[in-house]
């Protein structure tokens, strides 16, 4: 994919808008960050033995003024946008966009490489249980930008990230900016979800799908970046299931995952115990997270269901379990079956529906504890 779209961008012929479209944690972002960094580099022509840049992009000389600038997130002509909240002390009748957190985005990129989450860039400006987006302040803000001269007197390149978390407004106006962009202007995204984009947008540019990242190439960098035993590595690349995002954040302690195990450990322990008013704490405690925490629960919830019933089989290589949770799996599995599994995995589908449409959480989590009491006595 890389080889490909360094050639189109060598020859001049990359569309001005591409849509780089993979699950969280394949490297979309490393990938558009390097595509624009090999566009705007002056001295790629003057390389014998390229060296710099990665995600394939090695043809970046790493020594012209561009590639100082870039390398120090300085470069005037390369924009970027991402989903922010309207900062706390900006009045309602003020727009807002990637503008105002861009110092605390480049700290991330900087701490992160291009390899992180939305949870955790929300939670790096302290915004993790509120609802991000990319408001229409950044329309405009990207029209202005756009409109006037390059600063270097080469191309001018905006990088989206997650550019489904757009507002109706805002991809509105984008439009009308893909569709008449100004000379030497390049979009660039970097999509998770490109079915949520609107259909005028998806049309208007040209989409390449990334895949996961191999088990094999996870296994060796975690060895050789981390320091992990190949057992260890080996064990984490398979939870991390195709994302380097996660297979970071799986090192870390405490991290969410170990969270969520804990609380699914918890409820049904509590829901098999039929302890009605400890249930009712627990539904009173996830009810206070945020909705897209509480979603994210829910879903890690669905996994080690999953993951539990499968247990059953005796088929290691079917299972993605870490240590921890297959010392419970030994006890617990046989709790998850064929009476069961249905419907705890569509309980657990229809709360991350109607949290997703905003009811109310403590009856959603109360009435979750209850029904799971129930099924999960269903020998």
């Amino acid at each position: 994919m890389a080889d490909r779209l360094r050639s189109l961008a060598g020859r001049n012929r990359l569309p001005h808008a591409i849509m780089l479209c993979g699950p969280q944690g394949s490297g979309k972002l490393a990938l558009a960050i390097a595509l624009a960094s090999y566009m705007l580099c002056t001295g790629k022509d003057d390389c014998g033995s390229p060296e710099n840049g990665e995600e394939g992009m090695s043809d970046c000389c790493g020594q012209c003024p561009a590639c100082i600038l870039l390398k120090n997130w300085q470069h005037p002509d390369l924009h970027f946008t991402f989903p922010t909240i309207r900062p706390k002390k900006l009045s309602s009748d003020k727009p807002y966009s990637s503008e105002d957190y861009m110092q605390e985005w480049y700290e991330m990129l900087g701490k992160k490489g291009a390899y992180f989450s939305l949870p955790e860039w929300l939670e790096s400006i302290k915004v993790e249980k509120q609802q991000s987006t990319i408001p229409v302040g950044e329309s405009d803000r990207l029209t202005k930008i756009l409109s006037m001269k390059s600063n270097q007197g080469g191309k001018k390149i905006c990088i989206f990230w997650l550019p489904e978390k757009m507002n109706t407004e805002c991809a509105n106006k984008l439009l009308k900016l893909i569709e008449e962009p100004p000379a030497e202007t390049h979009f660039i995204f970097a999509s998770e979800h490109p079915e949520l984009l609107l259909e005028t947008i998806r049309s208007r540019v040209q989409r390449f799908d990334l895949k996961g990242i191999s088990t094999d190439c996870i296994i060796d960098a975690l060895m050789e970046k981390r320091g992990l035993s190949e057992e260890d590595a080996a064990r984490t690349a398979r939870l991390a299931d195709g994302s380097w995002t996660k297979a970071t954040h799986l090192l870390q302690p405490g991290n969410e995952e170990e969270f969520f195990y804990d609380l699914y450990v918890m409820l049904m322990r509590l829901a098999y115990q039929k302890k009605v008013a400890d249930l009712k704490k627990w539904a009173d405690q996830v009810a206070g997270m945020g909705r897209e925490k509480q979603i994210r629960m829910l879903k890690a919830f669905q996994r080690l269901t999953r993951e539990f019933f499968m247990y059953n089989f005796h088929l290691p290589e079917l299972n993605h379990l870490t240590l921890e949770e297959e010392r419970f799996a030994v006890k617990f599995a046989p709790f998850i079956n064929e009476n069961n599994i249905i419907g705890i995995y569509e309980l657990f589908q229809r709360v991350i529906r109607d949290i997703g449409q905003n009811a109310g959480a403590k009856i959603q989590f109360f009435d979750l504890t209850m029904k799971m009491a129930v099924l999960i006595h269903r020998a």
